[in-house]
């Protein structure tokens, strides 16, 4: 059943899943509608092995079909072609756990309109797992995004002064546990240059099977 929802939560997000080799460019109304945070995702694909899906708005279909019979130009075009020139395309590792790393409890589910919360945490409007000092102030968090029913995006941050103690990874593999009993799977996306944030999401149980993603995203 569990790996059922990582299948089911591709072929929602992105319109078609799995698909055969190559380069396969899907119509979705989600990539036309706002998304968790109320901002447009114009262009996001995930490629597992030699299969990639690419999805765009189904008016965008043609277009950027047209641009993948030119590999080496897709990518830089992609934004453009979606209809945001000026947003960029975010390239990164794609993971998801089916069995969280069983590290201890560490933060406390609260509002994320909680005062003394960063930014991009207000940003959700569910409860976020946060970890603070015995002062109250924030010292690490995660965020969901919900992106459909069957599958669930954790977001961590770590303030500076709090990084080396292993915050980050307890509390995502807390949280994947949560999106895990409310079932979904559990998913984490990271730079590919990004090494702490890697090492994070092997600690907390989530390993690269060199799946990538990339994605048109708001600046």
């Amino acid at each position: 059943m569990r790996d059922r929802r990582l299948h089911l939560h591709l072929a929602t997000w992105l319109g078609q899943w799995p698909a055969t080799a190559g380069l396969h460019v899907v119509g979705s109304w989600r990539r036309s509608r706002p998304a968790w945070d109320g901002r447009l995702r114009p262009a996001i694909a995930v490629t597992a092995g030699a299969s990639t899906v690419l999805s765009v708005p189904p008016d965008r279909v043609a277009v950027v079909r047209e641009l993948a019979q030119r590999p080496d130009g897709l990518l830089p075009a992609l934004p453009a072609a979606v209809g945001q020139p000026g947003w960029a395309v975010h390239d990164d590792v794609f993971r998801w756990s089916l069995a969280p790393a069983p590290l201890p409890e560490v933060g406390e589910w609260i509002s994320p309109t909680t005062l003394g919360l960063p930014s991009w945490l207000r940003l959700f409007d569910r409860p976020v797992l946060v970890v603070r000092d015995d002062r109250g102030r924030y010292l690490a968090g995660v965020g969901i995004k919900r992106h459909d029913r069957f599958g669930h995006e954790l977001a961590v941050g770590t303030v500076p002064a709090a990084r080396g103690r292993g915050l980050a990874r307890r509390l995502v593999a807390q949280a994947a546990r949560r999106v895990l009993d409310d079932g979904a799977v559990p998913t984490y996306l990271h730079d590919r240059t990004n090494v702490a944030s890697a090492r994070v999401a092997e600690a907390a149980g989530f390993p690269d099977r060199g799946w990538r993603s990339y994605g048109v995203y708001p600046s």
